[in-house]
């Protein structure tokens, strides 16, 4: 049997498709976004009935799911959204209003009581982290046998820089440190790649000119669908397991204007708004000191800026490095690590929004790995 493994707060499912690649099943996934789900559910195959949109908290109520469906839970994975992890704020987080997802994530687990849990979350958690362990305990008790640790995912053959702190716990009398030692000691094994390895083999785009195209598709701007043969790359390998897709999903562009298109044009490889070869007609010139990488160009020979979904309202900072336009989708889920055959849903700009929010699949995948070996 294969082990049992529930993603709260699950967005489209990087995290989720990384623990499966490990060789778990995922049997429940909730999340409040239709949109995300609806990503979701088409590409894990889950019915509506595996599948929970809505708030956590009316989950937490619901008595019969715990009683039937959550017996049993090898793992418990997610990153609940939490605003109150700055420095500066003295209030403690199991009390900071903001905070109450993280608040639900702990009444979760105390209901299932499962073998594992994770916490993947944003670098700011630490600042916390100590009362973060506090909170864990007072929910949990001291059955569980918790370890942390501040990751960078360009560290796994991720291709961007993206640091994320990461919180296992467990109940099976297992040093959960070890566990974090043992996915760090995976990083001198696994290859490193650049962003050229993992975008230029993807078919060229042209800038698109026209307003409200999001409809739009040809081989200038590209299609949310299209039969296309990958030329075989290590990259492609690394991404896909081995497994051939004979389409292209979500590689297309999306409007800009003639300024924006001649900045992307013009500024070098890794130069940003300050550049001189844009000064005579960058925007915001009175502000620059402020909006130096409103626009950035990416480098082929190194890894991408943390991939984010700020890129649902322009890419300005994530522009292609040879050609005049920002990433596209499946460019930006390319260096998330997503597999190709792996399909984004909903509106054109909510694709941005599901892959910047995701944990990249590969890391996911070495934490799943090594939880698994456990067992």
């Amino acid at each position: 049997m294969k082990l049992k493994a529930i993603d709260l707060f699950c967005g489209c499912g990087g995290l989720s498709l990384g623990i499966e690649n490990a060789g778990f099943e995922i049997i429940f996934a909730n999340d409040i976004d239709k949109t995300c789900l609806l990503t979701y559910k088409n590409n894990f195959g889950l019915d509506d009935s595996e599948v929970y949109c809505g708030d956590i908290r009316l989950l937490n109520e619901d008595d019969k799911l715990f009683k039937n469906k959550f017996k049993d839970v090898d793992l418990v994975c997610g990153g609940p959204p939490c605003q109150g992890f700055s420095m500066a704020n003295r209030q403690r987080v199991i009390d900071d209003p903001r905070n109450f997802l993280y608040k639900e994530y702990l009444k979760f687990l105390k209901q299932t009581h499962p073998k594992f849990f994770v916490i993947e979350n944003v670098k700011g958690m630490l600042n916390k982290i100590n009362e973060i362990v506090e909170d864990i305990k007072k929910y949990l008790g001291d059955e569980y046998c918790v370890a942390y640790s501040l990751f960078n995912v360009k560290d796994f053959g991720v291709p961007q820089s993206r640091e994320r702190l990461i919180i296992i716990g467990n109940r099976l009398n297992i040093n959960s440190s070890k566990i974090i030692d043992n996915i760090k000691s995976r990083s001198a094994s696994i290859k490193k790649f650049a962003l050229g390895d993992a975008i230029l083999d993807l078919p060229e785009l042209k800038p698109n000119r026209i307003k409200n195209s999001s409809k739009l598709e040809n081989e200038e701007v590209g299609y949310f669908k299209v039969k296309y043969s990958y030329p075989i790359t290590e990259f492609n390998s690394f991404i896909n397991n081995g497994k051939v897709c004979d389409f292209i999903y979500n590689h297309k562009n999306r409007y800009n204007n003639d300024r924006d298109i001649e900045i992307y044009s013009r500024l070098p490889q890794g130069c940003n708004s300050l550049h001189e070869s844009i000064s005579d007609i960058m925007p915001y010139k009175n502000r620059l000191n402020i909006f130096k990488d409103k626009y950035f160009k990416l480098e082929t020979n190194k890894i991408c800026k943390t991939i984010t979904s700020h890129m649902r309202f322009d890419c300005n900072m994530y522009i292609h490095p040879t050609q005049a336009r920002g990433l596209s989708p499946r460019e930006a889920a390319r260096i998330q690590t997503f597999p190709d055959w792996f399909v984004f849903y909903g509106p054109q700009n909510n694709w941005y929004k599901q892959i910047g929010n995701a944990v990249p699949v590969k890391f996911a995948q070495i934490i799943g790995e090594e939880i698994a070996k456990c067992f």
